[in-house]
């Protein structure tokens, strides 16, 4: 096993130790362009963590610290209080690279002699991560492996990932992009934003709203601490919200939304195998295809009149069961204490 670091105050001498001069500038920087990186392990309590497959970077782990509240220290303060309050280490075996941050006792004074001890690694892109940092956020780019990260204290920020990415914080929001295969991500301390994304995708939030655009695959996403905003989805969505209404634009897909909080607009393009709209404390406001035959059964405090195309069936003031040009996909949709109001494009 190669030992880089068994203390990041030991100075040695295959490491190139930098001058903090700014929050740009690493602590300490380590190549890692012989060892062929296949997976990292990266732990620490204090700080954020960067893995990014570029292509054009330089292979290396990139050190940063800095004092608790982003304070800048000497480095004779950072190798005092490293040699004071902290294990720490970076290794490679058998092309696995970890770095590890561990306190020495549980009675730090985090004020006066913690560290923010941050990671940015450069790797080969089919790499696979296990990243765990409790006091920072997580940023991932670039990369086709088997991605699994948490973090108690910061945010999710991903971009580019094309493998299995399994990843949840209570500290923070989460924002994917351009991303696919298989996601699955949690947060109960913010918001998700998702964003040109395939694939099967699970997102689950108790502390924010959903924001979900160009998104094609199985989808799954779901709050009870804010609405849901979508556009432009295609394959399956289910979603579901108990603190705030839903706005879907653009659908051409299989949908089930509800909501015990507020309203729901739907603009569907195309019902896939169904149409599932529900909500206990609004109004729903749906517009679908003309041309598409369907099977309605809609119900509601109070259903607005329309002119339906080519309608079979039974219709009152407050339910609807027929089809529409000779029917076809099954389009349920109840608004227990609201109005419905449909129409066609």
């Amino acid at each position: 096993m190669k030992t880089y670091i068994l203390l990041f105050f030991l100075a040695c001498q295959s490491l190139a130790v930098l001058a903090q001069d700014d929050e740009k500038t690493p602590y300490l920087t380590k190549s890692l362009s012989s060892d062929a990186i296949s997976s990292l392990v990266v732990t620490t309590s204090a700080g954020g963590i960067l893995v990014s497959g570029e292509s054009g970077q330089q292979p290396r782990i990139d050190v940063y610290i800095r004092g608790n509240n982003d304070r800048e220290l000497s480095k004779d303060e950072i190798r005092k209080r490293l040699d004071d309050n902290f294990d720490m280490s970076i290794t490679v075996n058998n092309h696995e690279l970890q770095a590890i941050v561990k306190t020495k006792h549980n009675n730090i004074d985090w004020n006066k002699e913690g560290l923010n001890i941050s990671f940015k690694i450069y790797v080969p892109q089919g790499v696979s991560t296990d990243l765990h940092t409790s006091g920072g956020g997580i940023h991932l780019d670039n990369l086709s492996g088997n991605e699994k990260f948490s973090t108690s204290g910061g945010g999710l920020d991903l971009d580019k990932l094309n493998g299995t990415v399994r990843g949840n914080t209570s500290g923070g929001g989460i924002h994917i992009e351009n991303s696919g295969n298989d996601i699955d991500l949690h947060t109960s301390g913010g918001g998700i934003i998702a964003t040109n994304c395939t694939g099967t995708i699970k997102l689950e939030t108790s502390g924010g709203g959903l924001e979900l655009e160009n998104l094609k695959g199985t989808i799954n996403a779901h709050t009870s601490g804010g609405g849901v905003r979508a556009n432009n989805i295609e394959g399956e969505l289910v979603t579901s919200t108990s603190g705030g209404g839903i706005d879907l634009k653009d659908m051409k897909c299989s949908l089930s939304a509800s909501t015990s909080a507020g309203s729901l607009n739907a603009q569907i393009k195309q019902v896939g195998k169904y149409l599932m709209l529900r909500t206990s404390a609004g109004d729903i406001n749906v517009e679908l295809p003309a041309n598409q035959g369907l099977d309605l059964n809609l119900n509601a405090e109070r259903i607005d009149e329309h002119q339906f195309p080519k309608f079979n069936g039974d219709w009152d003031s407050r339910h609807i069961k027929g089809t529409i040009n000779g029917g076809g996909a099954t389009v349920d949709a109840s608004a227990n204490s609201g109005s419905l109001n449909v129409h066609f494009n």
